[in-house]
């Protein structure tokens, strides 16, 4: 028992393992505490479950492999911004015009988010906060 060995991150912990078919945790006490058996206890739960349901539905489970470079390639795109997304029409409205345009990308970056289009929304919110900040002259 004690920092980061209660149930719950242990069960976490369990849980992570579990993400690839070869995972294993081996757990090493003198004795077994509450929280190692109820960590167990649940993993064992889960497992019946996951496993009657993988039968139900034919599923045979596999560990995804991907290439290294893939991963990497994956978050370094994630650096990059779009300039073009950045650099709008907006430049040249001014007053109400503005405002006007603020509330439309505002109301697309809504129905973005309402698709699940996170990234399209995360977008025009860069887009509306370099707006933002252009109309207080701050660069």
């Amino acid at each position: 028992e004690g920092f980061l060995r209660s149930a719950t991150a242990l069960i976490q912990t369990v849980g992570r393992a579990a993400r690839n078919v070869a995972g294993r945790v081996i757990l090493y006490a003198e004795t077994v505490t509450p929280s190692m058996r109820e960590a167990i206890e649940e993993t064992e739960r889960r497992r019946r479950i996951q496993q009657r349901y993988n039968e139900e539905h034919g599923i045979v489970p596999e560990t995804i492999v991907k290439r290294i470079a893939d991963a990497i390639g994956e978050i370094c795109a994630r650096d990059y911004v779009d300039l073009a997304v950045a650099e709008g029409p907006e430049e040249e409205l001014e007053g109400p015009e503005i405002e006007r345009r603020l509330h439309e990308l505002e109301q697309e970056m809504l129905a973005a988010a309402e698709e699940l289009d996170f990234e399209r929304a995360a977008e025009i919110r860069d887009r509306i906060h370099e707006i933002r900040r252009r109309q207080l002259g701050v660069r």
